[in-house]
This record gives C-alpha cells, structure tokens and sequence, in this order.
C-alpha cells in the first residue's frame, strides 16, 4: 500500500489535480499552475511536502556517524543551522542530495527527496553501525509544509505569539528553531526550493490538518494561493536547483554538477577514495544553464548541438520561464563548451532551436 499525505482530503477538498510522486498522490495543481508560480513570486503559496523524507539521527557520536555517511561535514553545523549535502556511493555517484539540520548537540534531522528516502535511511543505518548513534526513520509520522513567497515572513508572523515573531523575523536562511504556530508547535526553518524567502514547517501527522488549515488561510488573506508540485518545478528550474534523478543521479558526481564545494576530502566518508580522484581527473561534461533565442522549451532528454552536427550534450531539466518569458533549461555540456555566451542548439522536437549557455541561476529575488 502506497503511503499518503495526511493532507490529502484537505487537497481534494481544493479541487487539486494529483499526480503521483515516489508511489504518493500527491497535488499537481489547484487551477493554473502558471498563477501558482507567479503567486510563489509575487505574493506566496503554500505547498504540501509530506512526501519528502525526515530521518533524526541522535546519540553522542551522531555528528560523527553523519561525517562517515555524508560527503559533507555534518560535525561542522552550528547547532539551529542546517546545511545541503550529498550522499554517494563507493564509486562517488550521488546517492541523494540532502539538508541536514543540527537541531542539538547530539540531535539532527535529515531530509531526503521523497524517491530517495528508503535508501537514504537505509544507508544511514548501516553507515553508523560502528558508531554510538541511533537512525530512526520519521518520514511516514512527519508532515512537511512549506510557505514560499516574499510574503511569507508576514504570514508566518502573524500566527506565532507575540513573544515569537522577533524569532521568525530575526530567522536566518538555512536556520532552524522551535516555534509555535496557529498553536500548534513546530520545528520552523527558513528553507526552501523555489529562490524564494520562505518557510518550511514539520510537524507530527496529527497536527498536519489544523496547521495546513491556519497556514491556508492566512495564505489566501495575504493574497497568496495553495501551489501544487507542477509549480515547485518550474521554481525551482528558474532558481538553478538541481532536481535528483534529472541533474544528480547514480551516474553522475558532485563535480560534473557544480557540486564539488560541498564535498570535504579532508575526513573519511563512504566514496572518498572515488570522489579523490575524480577531483584530480578533467571533468569532460559539466551542468550548465541554457537561456533559449525563441520560444520553444527545450526538455529533458533532449540532445544539445554544436554547428547543428554533433552532440555535445543532454538537457535534464527545461521550461519556458513563466517568469523570464523565455526558455530556460539545465544540461550537461561538453567542458570545452560550457563558457558563458557559447551558441549552440537544442533539438526540440526535430527542430534545432538556438540557445546560449548562460550561468544559473537564472532568477534572483530582488
């Protein structure tokens, strides 16, 4: 039996249109998705994202079971921060890519893509078997709801105490704390997968209902609207944010993504060796940003071209930018190719179209 979001009557109540993600029917969209993505960026939205994997790994050498288990270092996180890491194979593929939360000294909370998140706590459990640290898989008793949006502070803001919104205001980016929202209590950060300002808001099952219902109402008053997955999407592809099993996959590593900033060489972790030496070797294909001349997207699974002949690479993630109001997509590109302002063409469809290679993100906020 597939698992299921405890918001999902809340979603059909909404008229959402589902879609079904890692085996959970989860809310494609509510009515326009292109309203919804351009809410996200005016106003906010606020989006469902039960299906996503919450993993507490506590004990007293929990940091240093995560530095083994992680391509990051995890014993490195001040205590209310979190920061992105990998985690790979012997043979330095990526795993999944991951937030880890250090919520205390000896407590910390990963979040794994929804896909990913069996394996993830899996390779969890047996990565810290040598050490005094205990993996306990939360992901089917955790919701997760996020609120994404400039207006996001103020909405948040309104519904803890008053003795509270200076925490929420004074809330860093990639940080962590307790909070109490519509009176419900919460682990709150200020994440999030849309180059926004947002907030992302776990909670026991349980709670879900009741803090779905208060978050959708201050949404709606603040002139922001519910978002489905079809929107996170395009957000999240204007921001230049990888997507696991599009940009990262078992065969690609963190160098050919962009990634090798995240990786630390200097402690011993599961796929070191690997990833070691392939710091050393040239990189031959490389993630790139595409910005399209026309106004038909490129896909993923397209191939890319250089003098309309040979193929020089594959796109893995594109839209037409409701945003920018042109195509944007990720590829990886040949590295000798991957300089900003290079030309080359997409075939769409049997139609070579041109496109310029270009940095991500392709959208700040302001």
């Amino acid at each position: 039996m597939n698992p299921a979001s405890p918001l999902l009557d809340e979603h059909r109540s909404l008229s959402a249109s589902f879609t079904d993600f890692a085996g959970w029917e989860m809310p494609l969209k509510y009515g326009s998705e292109l309203a919804e993505h351009r809410a996200v960026r005016e106003v906010a939205g606020l989006f469902d994202l039960s299906h996503m994997g919450e993993i507490a790994v506590t004990g007293t050498q929990s940091a240093a079971a995560l530095d083994f288990a992680l391509a990051g270092e995890a014993s490195k996180i001040a205590v209310g921060r979190a920061k992105y890491s990998l985690m790979c194979d012997a043979d330095g593929g990526v795993i999944d890519d991951l937030v880890v939360y250090r919520l205390g000294d000896e407590q910390f909370l990963v979040v794994a893509n929804a896909a990913n998140a069996p394996t993830v706590a899996r390779e969890l459990v047996s990565r810290a078997e040598h050490f005094d640290a205990r993996v306990d898989d939360q992901s089917l008793d955790t919701a997760l709801i996020a609120v994404q949006g400039p207006a996001s502070e103020a909405i948040i803001s309104a519904l803890v105490p008053e003795d509270q919104r200076t925490t929420v205001v004074d809330l860093k980016y990639y940080a962590v704390t307790e909070a109490q929202v519509a009176g419900i209590d919460v682990l709150l950060a200020r994440t999030g997968y849309t180059g926004e300002d947002g907030f992302e808001l776990y909670v026991p099952n349980a709670q879900a209902v009741a803090l779905w219902q208060a978050l959708l109402v201050a949404t709606t008053e603040a002139g922001g609207v519910p978002a489905g997955l079809a929107c996170r999407d395009t957000l999240r592809l204007e921001a230049g944010m990888a997507l696991y099993g599009h940009e990262l996959t078992m065969v690609t590593n963190p160098y050919q993504a962009g990634l090798g900033k995240v990786v630390r060489l200097g402690k011993d972790f599961v796929g070191r060796a690997a990833l070691q030496q392939l710091s050393e070797q040239p990189v031959l294909q490389v993630l790139v940003g595409l910005k399209g001349d026309t106004r038909r997207a490129a896909r993923a699974g397209y191939t890319v071209h250089r003098d309309d002949e040979a193929v020089v690479g594959t796109v893995t993630s594109g839209t037409l930018s409701p945003t920018l109001g042109y195509p944007v997509a990720l590829a990886y590109l040949d590295t000798a190719l991957a300089e900003p302002g290079t030309k080359v063409q997409v075939d769409v469809r049997g139609r070579k179209e041109p496109f310029e290679v270009t940095p991500a993100p392709f959208y700040r906020r302001s």
